[in-house]
């Protein structure tokens, strides 16, 4: 396939998604994923530390 049709079917096609996109309108539920993400990465980041310190604690206390 020419590089010059790959690039306009391609353009067109990103042409059509935004127009549909400009057309639905916002729904305005890109906040609240934002949130739900950064409270779901901040749960996690959380959980993580507990389990290093956790492991890090039993590391410590093996002897030999």
């Amino acid at each position: 396939m020419d590089i010059r049709i790959a690039f306009l079917y391609f353009t067109a096609q990103i042409r059509r998604h935004a127009d549909r996109l400009r057309a639905e309108g916002d729904r305005g539920d890109a906040a609240e994923k934002v949130i739900t993400i950064a409270a779901m990465t901040a749960l996690a980041l959380a959980v993580m530390a507990v389990i290093a310190a956790k492991v890090s604690s039993k590391a410590d206390s093996i002897t030999f």
